[in-house]
Parts: structure tokens; C-alpha cells; sequence
């Protein structure tokens, strides 16, 4: 099971606190005794020092001081003559008592039973020796510490403590540690759980970091600005997030860019593969002709005017077709290429569109087709006006090829937002929903038998494309009622510039 580094380090510092408690309990019970002893010794022989200090043979002047030592230092005090009479004890506290006792019997007094185990060392004392022991009172049962010395004025002191004291001191102690020892533990356990989620958070946030990091995702920041280890860890965090995320947005738009180079390069093959195979296709029909009826004339199958003339005709029609497919081809090169650089002037397209209308009046009585025209003659726009009569002459063409039997072709020029709109309308049958988007594209006929019975190359409304995307002119297509309209856009002027024919 995986465990967090919160759960690890409150189980850590929990586990610690507890050891310490337990190793404190250990200490107390196994070294507190013995040290109790150490200082009660200490104490004894300090009192010891006291004593013989206070103590010059006049002990009636001192009584008091020897009680208040026994209150303070809780023990009890035995002075003793050179020749082991009892002068002072603590229960008594009188001096000059009149008993005397036999050497032989000078420790068998009931009162002082504590003297029996030391009588021996107490005899072979010298002035300012001290003899400690501990001793088991015979009568009580109870363990005393015993310090025994010989003063100045060759009388014996003799200091006890009770050990039993010491013991239940050292009991007392020992619950009163485990008591605390467990509040310890509980608080400590409260104050760890409380320390490790404040000192784990910022830890978890800069995991979170990490991790969004590893997905990319470098919208998150760390927020703590800190000066410890963790904040300027987390600064650095901040720091390798904005790189990366910088270093991988340019990756990304350089990688977008190389697959719409990579795309383009594929448009590109295809569209050559498509226009070689256009251009083989559409100089085919007109490459055999001319060299069929060519090899006709050279080998005189037909030997009257009449048909021979029919031939050269034949020959002349199909290489104006090939002159028109090369000059479209070298038209839609010449603008598609990048170097082509557009002439610029402001004219008024309404002049424009008369002028194409008046070369094509010829045609348009020949087929007695009615033209109807809405403009204002006052209307400037900016652009190179021989490639905008090269659109107008395709729209033309394109209209006057397709118009039906109504023979309608209206053009109009309307304002709006800034621009000027020229559509051309013609009368007949609508394209078909799928061909609107696809007529715009090099070689493509929507009636391949009808187009050919003109002339058409199907490059015409390519050219139208090119030169329109070159002004950075809006065009389109739209099917209405019972006709067809081609419509671009030129922006209006508000100067007035001389038109050129």
C-alpha cells in the first residue's frame, strides 16, 4: 500500500515521540533510584558539614538548628559521647541525657537500632572520617541510609534517611512520567498531524505541479513566495514551467507550421500531378485534330477548295483554343507565382464596365442578347483596372455562354459597408449545389460537352480566383431564381483619377 509523505512523516514523529516516552520510563525506573542516592548522600554529607560546623561541645544552643535540618533535610540525627553515651537523637531532642550505657551494650539500645551494622566501623573511625552504608532496620523492616563520622571533639554523628522514601519518590515519579507521557503523546500526535499537513502541503502542491507539468499542462503556478528551501524550489518550478511551456508552444506552432508545409507540399504535388494531367488532356483533342487534318492537306485526300478550306479552319480553330489554354496557363502562372505585382490606380468602374460592354456589343446583338446595366457613374475604386477587366471579361463570357433562351445578362454595381459590389447575372440554368465551391479550380467544367462547344479551357474562373485574391477582394457565386450570379468586391475611393482605355 502506498503511503503519502504526510502519513509517513506523522507516523514517523508520532513513533518517535512515543520511543522517547518509553526510553524516559526505562531511564526513570533503572537510574532514578540510584540518583535519589547519589543526592541523599550529597545531602548527608552536607549536612554533615552543617552540623559540624554548629556543633563546638555546647549542643543546648543548638537544638533548633538540628530540628530544622531533620524537618528540612527529612532525616534523623544521632550525636553519641567518645565513650558511646547517647547525647542527642531525634525523637528525644535533649541533650546531657544521665543513662550511660555498658560498652558492651552501647549498641543494643532499642532506640537506636541503626548503629548494630556499623558498630565495628564506627569504632575504627578516625576525627573527620565518614563511613556510608545502607542498612536494614532489624525491628522495622525498612532500608536506611547511614552516614557515620567522628567530629572534632572525638563525638560520634550519625545521619539516617529512610530508603523506603526514595522508593515510593521514585514510584510516584514513574506514574506521574507515564501520565505525562501519554498527554505528551496525544498532544504530540495532534501537534504532528497538524505540523506535517502544514509542512507537506506546499510539498503536495509542487507534486500537483509536477504531474500537470508531465501532462503539459502549465496553467498552474505555485503561489507561496517563501524564501526557505521549498518556496525558491517552488520559484524554480515557476521558472522551468514558463520555459517548457514557452519552449513547447514554439514547438508545437513549429510543428503545426511543418505540417501545413508538409500539407501544402502534398497540394502542391497534387495539384501538378492534376495540372499535367489537365493540360495533357486538353491538348490532346486539339493537337490530334490539328495534326489529322494536317496530314489530310499534305496528302490531298480531298481535292475541291471546299473542303480543304474546311480543314485549314478546322486546323486555325483548334490552335486559337490551344493559344487561349496557353495564354491562361501563363496568365494564372504569372499571378499565382508571387512576383506578380499588381498596377494600381483609381478609375471608375462604371466606365470600366462600359467599355468591356462596347467591345462586346457585336456578340451580344449577334446573339440577341438583351444587356441591362444599374450603376452610378460617380463611383471610384482602387485597383489595377486591366486585371479587373479581365475578371469583367470572364464574367462576360461565362454569362453569354451559359444565358438560356431568355437571354438576360444584367450587371449592377451596389454600395455596401464601404465597398463597391459588381455582380454580372445571368439568365439559365443554376449550378449544381456540389460544383459552387469546385468552378473556382483550374480545368474544372460542370458541363464538360457544353464547354467544349465553346471553346472553354476551364481556366477562366481560376484566373478570376487568382486575380481577386491578389486585391484582396471578396467573390463569389449564388444561384437565384432562374439564373446565376458572379459577384467581387473593390473598395470605394472619394478621389477622382483619369480612366485609361
Amino acid at each position: 500500500m502506498r503511503m503519502s509523505i504526510r502519513t509517513k512523516l506523522f507516523l514517523s514523529m508520532s513513533c518517535l515521540i512515543v520511543f522517547f516516552v518509553i526510553i524516559s520510563l526505562v531511564v526513570n525506573t533503572q537510574f532514578l533510584g540510584r540518583y535519589y542516592i547519589r543526592k541523599k548522600t550529597a545531602a548527608l554529607l552536607e549536612s554533615r558539614a552543617i552540623i559540624e560546623k554548629i556543633y563546638k561541645g555546647e549542643p543546648e544552643n543548638i537544638s533548633f538548628e538540628l530540628e530544622s535540618l531533620e524537618r528540612n533535610k527529612g532525616m534523623s540525627v544521632y550525636i553519641l559521647k567518645p565513650d558511646y553515651q547517647l547525647r542527642y537523637n531525634s525523637t528525644q531532642r535533649i541533650f546531657n541525657i544521665e543513662r550511660r550505657m555498658k560498652p558492651a551494650d552501647h549498641f543494643a539500645d532499642r532506640r537506636i537500632p541503626l548503629i548494630f551494622p556499623i558498630q565495628t566501623k564506627l569504632a575504627d573511625l578516625a576525627v573527620g572520617q565518614v563511613i556510608i552504608d545502607v542498612i536494614v532496620d532489624p525491628r522495622l523492616q525498612t532500608k536506611f541510609l547511614v552516614l557515620g563520622s567522628r567530629l572534632e571533639n572525638d563525638e560520634i554523628l550519625i545521619l539516617s534517611s529512610p530508603i523506603a522514601a526514595i522508593n515510593e519518590s521514585v514510584v510516584i515519579a514513574n506514574k506521574f512520567l507515564l501520565f505525562n507521557g501519554i498527554i505528551t503523546i496525544i498532544l504530540g500526535a495532534v501537534a504532528v498531524f497538524i505540523f506535517s499537513r502544514r509542512f507537506t502541503k506546499p510539498i503536495l502542491e509542487l507534486n500537483n505541479l509536477a504531474q500537470r507539468m508531465s501532462k503539459l499542462d502549465f496553467s498552474k503556478k505555485y503561489l507561496d513566495n517563501s524564501d526557505d528551501e521549498v518556496g525558491q524550489l517552488g520559484k524554480s518550478i515557476n521558472s522551468l514551467s514558463d520555459q517548457l511551456d514557452e519552449a513547447i508552444t514554439e514547438l508545437q506552432e513549429a510543428n503545426a507550421k511543418l505540417r501545413e508545409d508538409i500539407e501544402q507540399e502534398r497540394r502542391i504535388d497534387s495539384m501538378r500531378k492534376e495540372f499535367i494531367s489537365n493540360v495533357s488532356h486538353e491538348l490532346k483533342t486539339p493537337i490530334a485534330l490539328i495534326q489529322g487534318y494536317a496530314e489530310g492537306l499534305k496528302l490531298n485526300v480531298h481535292e475541291d477548295e471546299e473542303n480543304r478550306n474546311f480543314y485549314c479552319e478546322v486546323i486555325m480553330d483548334e490552335s486559337d483554343k490551344m493559344n487561349k489554354l496557353v495564354k491562361g496557363l501563363l496568365d494564372l502562372s504569372q499571378i499565382e507565382s508571387g512576383f506578380f505585382e499588381l498596377e494600381k490606380s483609381i478609375f471608375p468602374i462604371s466606365a470600366l464596365v462600359d467599355h468591356v460592354l462596347d467591345k462586346y456589343r457585336p456578340i451580344l446583338v449577334d446573339k440577341g442578347i438583351k444587356v441591362e446595366t444599374r450603376k452610378d457613374d460617380q463611383w471610384l475604386v482602387n485597383g489595377d483596372a486591366v486585371r479587373i477587366e479581365q475578371v469583367l471579361v470572364n464574367f462576360l463570357n461565362n454569362a453569354i455562354n451559359h444565358v438560356d433562351n431568355h437571354k438576360i445578362i444584367e450587371i449592377n454595381i451596389s454600395y455596401h459597408a464601404g465597398k463597391l459590389r459588381v455582380g454580372v447575372y445571368n439568365s439559365g440554368s443554376p449550378i449544381p449545389e456540389e460544383s459552387l465551391d469546385k468552378i473556382w479550380t483550374s480545368f474544372y467544367k460542370v458541363d464538360k460537352a457544353r464547354t467544349r462547344a465553346y471553346g472553354g479551357t476551364g481556366l477562366g474562373l481560376s484566373v478570376v480566383r487568382a486575380i481577386l485574391e491578389l486585391h484582396g477582394s471578396a467573390y463569389g457565386v449564388e444561384n437565384l431564381g432562374q439564373g446565376v450570379l458572379f459577384w467581387f468586391e473593390m473598395d470605394k475611393e472619394d478621389h477622382q483619377e483619369g480612366f485609361r482605355q
